[in-house]
């Protein structure tokens, strides 16, 4: 780029064009699209297993290790997120501690209280005491099978930035939604009531993740055309809720089916900067791929 700078500059002269101010709007552009270029490369790239209600305690510690293992010392501009079942959190976390450079524990949920008479229940609190970095809120399978508004994942979103950890939200509309093209209002809406009352410090500690509903285990994807359109409007959103700093900098990830066949047409997208991962992360070497192909993505 520097020498490119010269070379103009050297052209003006050259020419006999010894206006100041043409030097200083080439400069100003040159710097412009230097910080844009500058902001953009320092956008985490991000790939988060969701193991779900899956695997019993020998075959967690086994897909950990066999996980780690591969990706060791492979990693250079990618976070990899671990989010085990709850029982399993200080096991993993344990596992994951000497690859802290690129290695996460989250966590699936949270309760919006850090603490009282909550049968069942998980605080924040309680998670962060145990290593836990990052916690997914508001997955489509919390929203419909245990009925969490809008209006309560706004109290956890909170709550999980209020302890310091950080936040990886999901959003996504369902298949009837999508067939009358309102995804974009849908979507907008859910951040609206759940994100956007955080602020720009706040907003800081979270990361995005667009999830189609009616893609998630259902063996369809959407394309990457499809998944980079709502990318970019979520990015549009921040820039106009926020800064335009802040919405290049956040990290928005995809899922929905993403799997090994199809995770580097998804991240080599602009806005696309990795995946929250379901099933395909139970499989050590499938989920090794992925992270290879956002990887492989953040090196152009």
């Amino acid at each position: 780029m520097l020498k490119i700078m010269l070379k103009k500059i050297s052209y003006i002269f050259r020419k006999g064009i010894n206006n100041i101010r043409g030097l200083c709007i080439f400069a100003k552009k040159f710097s412009k699209n230097n910080v844009k270029n500058n902001i953009n490369m320092s956008r985490t790239r991000i790939v988060a297993a969701n193991w779900k209600m899956n695997k019993s305690f020998l075959e967690a510690l086994r897909l950990t290790n066999d996980i780690v293992a591969a990706l060791d010392k492979q990693l250079q501009n990618t976070q990899v997120v671990i989010a085990p079942p709850f029982v399993f959190q200080h096991t993993v976390g344990s596992m994951l501690r000497d690859y802290s450079t690129w290695a996460h524990l989250g966590a699936q949920n949270c309760h919006e209280l850090s603490q009282g008479a909550y049968t069942g229940e998980i605080s924040a609190e309680m998670l962060q005491s145990v290593g836990t970095e990052y916690i997914i809120i508001g997955h489509s399978e919390r929203r419909q099978q245990a009925n969490e508004s809008d209006e309560l994942l706004a109290k956890k979103v909170t709550a999980v930035i209020e302890r310091g950890l950080k936040v990886i939200f999901c959003c996504g509309e369902p298949s009837h939604i999508r067939a009358r093209h309102e995804q974009e209002r849908y979507v907008k809406l859910q951040l609206e009531r759940s994100l956007f009352h955080l602020s720009d410090e706040q907003m800081r500690q979270v990361v995005i993740a667009y999830e189609p509903i009616w893609a998630i285990g259902t063996g369809q994807t959407a394309t990457p055309q499809e998944a980079q359109s709502v990318h970019s409007f979520i990015r549009g959103l921040l820039r106009q809720v926020y800064t335009a700093t802040l919405a290049a900098q956040t990290p928005i990830l995809y899922g929905g089916s993403c799997n090994a066949l199809n995770a580097k047409d998804l991240f080599s997208q602009p806005d696309i900067d990795g995946g929250l991962i379901g099933g395909a992360s139970l499989k050590a070497h499938e989920f090794v791929h992925i992270v290879q192909a956002c990887e492989a993505a953040a090196l152009g």
